[in-house]
């Protein structure tokens, strides 16, 4: 009888599988297998409009690295910029500039353990762009020189981003990975590489790993943009068809995160530690398996309601007045390697909170564990799940190519699923309302694990915080499968978050400029309202409010205890909810409103949908009227800011800036540091802060506010009249003040000391008072656009000596008016005065004998495909009305940008060149602390060390 069951079971289960519902395939994207098994996705999508993305995927990273060639998968993406069979040397990135498309903003690519994606989104504007895009791609899979000259040009390169990752980070990382990455080889292949290898590899090696592994049958291209579908296709087939892979290709393996019974313990500290961290991981037993049929695409929802609810718990920890951490979170989801998933968890603390941290973590999962959840926190998150995807099916017809070209890549690397957002909302909407309590909490009953589990504990190595042992870890899962834990307790849920009003406002006057497409209102509280109505997005309005002042009308004093005050003020919630309320009542509705209290104006900004103005605008209005007074609140707030700021000042680079800040804001009285420390909090008033805020937020009637977006005008209108129309107004107009203080000009060289690596930062500047000129400032700003394009030439391409840097050239109107010019960039500390020099000599170049046009015309093509893009964002919109408040621009810049940019003369960047940049030059540095010198003998000498052991073997 027991046979016959068992053979019915396994009859079942067959035929159920059988029968499974497969995911189904976005039909709209377009995909195929050339005969060498090389895969392409195409899909017409126009936006933006005249453009098109492609990328490159490879099914191959550093995890795949022999031992001499541990590094050299991100060498090879770094090769494919220097020299291929169509574009030699660096003509590629001269090329793409020359046709709009910036270096490291728009083209790009990333090298990972298992992948390497080259990124290129090309502007449509011009003939021949859609196939010089594909040659690039085209190129980049097969046709790299790989010649000896620039590989070795190439290594100064790699090696400085090498550099940059060196501090404490990288130090506490290389011993706590090979526990993360137990006996995985991904311990071992970190993409960055070895600084031997990098150095002394011999180019055949390189071209060894690209023979290998650049291969049809290992890549993808995706192509997603304004475009023809069946003309891209014909290209693809044309161009990609004819390369061949190897006759003996190499086996493509895939590496295991290896499951494990103990469970293992990493702790580590470091002086330049700049924080305290704690994660863990447990391992699920079985492989990652992709979801493939419609009932694993659901059992993922389930999985995500789970995580969902649990991190809605911790969220309201994070919010209490006694936070056990300033961030914390935990999923179920992908590790290093593709094959394993884990319950994962991860929280951020003050210094020494790593245990309890930890604790409250793994409490609060074994609360879910034991008890469950509660009905009402389903229906919260069910809601949250569904608005999130709500948001992007009402926008599906207006997606921009970028999101959807790197889901592709996706599917191909990883086989996510890609049923289309439509699909993907109405499967969810359907299967939704079925979930129940039992179903979520099975699933956090999986997650938990007590084996094959890893805890990493990171901080600052000080003397008065002791760090944990490793019996302290393994004690607290123990202790906490034994704690007395209580089922967790609802809270009341928010039903009005104002009470109920008749509004008496009224509209009094009404204004259009037919030009920029706006209407402006005012109100009979005086309040000013501008709203502009678009179809750049289905369901998206952003707004903005402004009442000029902000803290410079604020005396010195009062200042120095305020400034630091104001961003905690949201922290203790409105019309007496508190912040962890106001968040169960948003969830599931798509509304983010924030204040501030700025330098020159105070405000608020946020984002909703239609759906959700009405609430937007209530919680606008409660900001307004409503704010709470809460000393916990604020207490808290400082607990979690001093957890994440406190130690910033042990990394260079922050003790750099903060240091240089107060160099150049000595004469200021008000600037008192970039960040609070203990003896700024000790200053702070709060009460004093919170009265300043509600001061300025009883006069509405000295506020602008701003609406951009799909508005229906009706229901708009009575949102306005109800909660805009009806707040306090004192009659008072007040405007920012210019304080008076000025930062530090003239010819200065500054060295800052810091740090035990070998790694520097150069900042050169010049800045002072000039009156505000409109055409000059837009020839600042294309100077420093031309300058980074020859620093990244001189100093990355010709001498090897950066990895990145660049230029910023500006003109401010208000509050008075100045301009700036800017460059820097990270280096050795041994090439600091070679690169300055270099640096300096070329902006002499640019103020001798002015640009040359080719790189003005990069500039002019950048700008020309960036604007392109940018005229049709609601949020480019709202920055350019909202400055015209400020600074009293021209209002009509945005519709005159393209005309002015094409005005623009090599000789009108060398004029502001001349005026701006031979005087008053600042040039600040950063070193590391006496001694490197013999760090970096003492390191040559160990590699030299290692690579003779190598070459022995």
């Amino acid at each position: 009888m027991k046979k016959m069951l068992s053979s019915f079971a396994v009859i079942f289960l067959i035929s159920a599988n059988a029968f499974a519902q497969n995911l189904p395939t976005d039909p709209s994207v377009r995909i195929g297998t050339l005969s060498n098994g090389m895969k392409y996705y195409i899909k017409k999508n126009t936006l933006p409009e005249k453009k098109v993305d492609f990328r490159l995927a490879i099914n191959a990273g550093s995890i795949l690295e022999d031992e001499n060639q541990r590094g050299l998968a991100h060498f090879m993406e770094h090769m494919n910029f220097n020299g291929t069979k169509n574009f030699p040397d660096n003509k590629l990135v001269d090329f793409l500039q020359s046709i709009g498309v910036k270096f490291g903003q728009h083209l790009n690519a990333y090298t990972s353990f298992d992948e390497t994606v080259y990124m290129l989104p090309v502007p449509l504007d011009k003939p021949g762009n859609l196939d010089a895009g594909l040659k690039v791609m085209e190129d980049w899979a097969f046709n790299a020189t790989l010649s000896d000259e620039q590989i070795n040009k190439e290594r100064g390169v790699v090696l400085e981003e090498l550099r940059l990752g060196l501090g404490a980070d990288k130090r506490m990382s290389d011993k706590y990975l090979p526990k993360l990455l137990y006996n995985s080889q991904y311990a071992n292949r970190l993409p960055i590489g070895k600084k031997e290898v990098l150095e002394n590899f011999k180019p055949e090696v390189i071209r060894q790993f690209h023979k290998d592994w650049y291969r049809p049958d290992l890549m993808a291209i995706v192509v997603v943009g304004d475009i023809n579908v069946d003309e891209i296709e014909k290209k693809i087939k044309d161009n990609f068809s004819k390369y061949k892979n190897p006759d003996k290709p190499k086996e493509r393996k895939t590496f295991d995160l290896p499951n494990h019974k103990e469970t293992l313990v990493a702790i580590e500290t470091d002086p330049d530690a700049t924080r305290s961290m704690v994660q863990f991981i447990m391992k699920d037993s079985e492989a990652y398996q992709p979801d493939v049929t419609v009932e694993q695409y659901n059992q993922s929802i389930v999985e995500n309601l789970t995580s969902t609810m649990l991190n809605n718990r911790l969220s309201e920890l994070v919010n209490s007045t006694n936070p056990p951490f300033t961030y914390g979170s935990v999923y179920h989801g992908g590790t290093y390697a593709r094959s394993k998933e884990g319950f994962q968890g991860f929280a951020m603390v003050k210094d020494g909170g790593q245990m309890n941290a930890l604790k409250v973590l793994l409490e609060e999962t074994e609360r879910a564990k034991r008890f469950g959840f509660t009905q009402t926190e389903l229906d919260r998150a069910k809601s949250q799940v569904l608005s999130n995807l709500e948001r992007s099916y009402n926008n599906r017809d207006k997606t921009e190519s970028d999101m959807l070209v790197d889901e592709y890549v996706r599917n191909f690397l990883e086989q996510e699923p890609i049923p289309g957002i439509a699909w993907e909302y109405e499967d969810t909407k359907k299967f939704l309302p079925s979930v129940t309590l039992a179903q979520t909490n099975d699933v956090i009953k999986k997650f938990v694990k007590d084996d094959s589990r890893v805890v990493v504990i990171t901080g600052p190595k000080k003397d008065n915080v002791p760090m944990p042992t490793q019996a302290m870890v393994l004690n607290v899962f123990e202790s906490v499968k034994m704690a007395d834990l209580k089922p967790y307790q609802e809270k009341e849920t928010i039903k009005n978050l104002v009470k109920p009003f008749k509004s008496e406002g009224k509209i009094t006057k009404t204004e259009t400029d037919t030009k920029l497409g706006t209407t402006t209102w005012t109100l009979s509280n005086g309040a000013k309202v501008t709203f502009k109505k678009t179809d750049f997005k289905d369901d998206e309005i952003v707004f903005s409010a402004r009442s000029m002042g902000g803290s410079s009308l604020i005396n010195d004093a009062d200042f120095n205890k305020t400034q630091f005050a104001f961003s905690a003020l949201s922290e203790a919630g409105v019309s007496g909810f508190s912040k962890a309320d106001l968040t169960n009542y948003l969830a599931g509705k798509q509304v983010n409103v924030n204040t501030f209290v700025g330098p020159y104006y105070e405000g608020v900004s946020g984002r909703t949908n239609q759906k959700d103005l009405g609430t937007a605008m209530e919680l606008m209005y409660a900001y307004f009227t409503g704010l709470n007074y809460n000393q916990e609140a604020f207490n808290a707030y400082k607990t979690k800011q001093s957890a994440m700021l406190d130690n910033l000042l042990s990394n260079p680079q922050f003790y750099f800036s903060s240091e240089h800040a107060k160099f150049m804001n000595q004469k200021n009285p008000r600037f008192i540091g970039i960040i609070p420390m203990e003896k700024e909090w000790a200053n702070t008033d709060y009460k004093k802060a919170y009265d300043i805020y509600k001061e300025k937020f009883a006069n509405a009637g000295n506020f602008h506010f701003y609406f951009v977006g799909n508005l229906d005008e009706a229901k708009f209108k009575n949102e306005v009249l109800q909660y805009i129309a009806s707040l306090p107004s004192t009659g008072k107009t007040t405007n920012f003040k210019d304080t008076g203080y000025r930062q530090m000009t003239g010819d200065y060289t500054k060295v800052y000391k810091k740090g035990k690596d070998p790694k520097s930062m150069v900042a050169i500047s010049y800045s002072g008072e000039t009156p505000y000129n409109e055409k000059e400032a837009l020839a600042l700003e294309a100077l420093g656009e031309v300058a980074t394009i020859k620093v990244i030439e001189k100093l990355r391409e010709d001498e090897s000596g950066i990895y990145g840097g660049g230029a910023r050239g500006s003109m401010n109107k208000a509050p008075y008016s100045t301009y700036n010019f800017s460059i820097s960039f990270p280096c050795g500390p041994e090439n600091v005065d070679k690169l300055t020099k270099s640096a300096i000599a070329e902006l002499q170049k640019l103020i001798d004998k002015g640009p040359e046009q080719k790189d003005l015309d990069k500039y002019k093509e950048g700008e020309m495909n960036d604007y392109n893009t940018q005229i049709k964002d609601n949020m480019f919109w709202m920055n350019n009305l909202t400055r015209n408040q400020f600074d009293g621009t021209d209002k009509y810049e945005i519709l005159n940008y393209k005309e002015k940019v094409q005005a623009l003369t090599v000789k009108d960047l060398q004029d502001v060149a001349k005026k701006y940049l031979t005087k008053g030059r600042i040039v600040a540095t950063l070193m590391p602390e006496d001694g490197w010198e013999n760090t970096k003998k003492d390191e040559a000498k160990a590699t030299t060390a290692v690579i003779k052991t190598g070459a022995a073997n």
